[in-house]
């Protein structure tokens, strides 16, 4: 039975080397290198790993939700706003986004590591992200921006 340290490195080791779309992929790949994982396991190391599930040209697959890269392709807010935005609710200074289950992270992500003063910080789940804003225009500001670039898609 591999350790921790080594099941989460060949957890990265996987994802950077191929698209991997579900936790069921994943784990049968880790199966295939002989470490038998649960999914409760295979989930908390998922969620220590700071791993998303990003959209990509291969299509949906994990990703690092911390800015370390896994393939050249770095999703931006612009590619991901079009396809995983759903809905947007706002009052004073808070926007509420809204996203097919797993859409949350990616977007949130983006939006943290975008530079926009406007923005305090963010709170995802995986359907939900809260957005707090500096003032009730920046809301409005970003929430005009946000709508205009889901209509792009």
């Amino acid at each position: 039975m591999a350790n921790k340290r080594e099941r989460q490195a060949t957890i990265l080791e996987l994802i950077r080397a191929q698209p991997i779309g579900s936790q069921e992929e994943l784990r049968e790949l880790l199966e295939a290198r002989g470490l038998d994982v649960t999914q409760s396991t295979l989930s908390r190391d998922i969620h220590e790993l700071r791993l998303a599930r990003v959209p990509t040209a291969d299509g949906v697959r994990y990703g690092r939700a911390d800015g370390e890269r896994t393939t050249d392709d770095t999703p931006t807010l612009e590619a991901l706003v079009p396809q995983l935005l759903t809905r947007i609710d706002g009052v004073s200074e808070l926007l509420v986004l809204h996203t097919p289950p797993g859409g949350a992270q990616p977007i949130a992500f983006a939006l943290d590591h975008a530079p926009n003063p406007d923005i305090l910080g963010t709170i995802a789940g995986d359907d939900t992200i809260l957005i707090i804003c500096r003032s009730i225009e920046a809301r409005t500001r970003l929430d005009t921006r946000l709508r205009r670039l889901a209509k792009k898609g």
